[in-house]
């Protein structure tokens, strides 16, 4: 009974030692996956793309944000003086100067949706290019680094050292 017990404790053991062993040989051949991050808004505000396009998309625009500021300001200062001198004023001229500023109100609300919806329209197209050109960047940053797999969203807490942003960026800029 003795000699029956001892051998089912070396048998377990004998079997442990050797699942242990297989556990290691395992896991030293799967190293774990090597990974980082990067914060994709950064690089469409800080690579030398995103300032680029971001400086055509003013110059493209500004006209018209002008023509708007303008004629916000016209319509201001005629509401400005309808209130001054509806008192008056004939009711007709005043209902007709009243219809007038909201006609061109109107206006200058469609023109003003126009150009948002221009420029929202400009800036999805900068932003595909400049994302084109950033995952050849990501792609090269991972291969020089051996990184298995970048996130583009970091974490509520990520080490430093996990963050590639930076270097993305860096190799994004020198990309023709």
């Amino acid at each position: 009974m003795m000699i029956q017990g001892l051998m089912t404790k070396v048998s377990k053991l004998v079997i442990t030692a050797f699942l242990t062993g297989v556990c290691a040989v395992a896991f030293a051949q799967d190293a774990p996956p090597r990974i980082a991050f990067v914060n994709a808004e950064k690089i469409f505000v800080e690579s030398n793309m995103a300032k680029a396009a971001q400086s055509r998309l003013q110059n493209e625009f500004a006209k018209r944000q002008n023509e708007i500021r303008d004629g916000a300001q016209k319509i201001k200062a005629a509401a400005e003086k309808l209130d001054k001198d509806a008192a008056v004023m004939p009711e007709a001229e005043r209902i007709r100067k009243q219809r007038e500023l909201a006609d061109f109100d109107r206006e200058l609300q469609r023109k003003n949706r126009e150009l948002n919806d221009d420029a929202n329209q400009r800036n999805a197209e900068e932003r595909a290019k400049i994302a084109e050109k950033a995952n050849i960047a990501i792609r090269q940053v991972a291969e020089q680094r051996k990184i298995d797999v970048i996130f583009q969203e970091p974490p509520a807490y990520l080490n430093p050292r996990l963050d590639v942003t930076d270097e993305v960026i860096r190799v994004l800029n020198n990309l023709k």
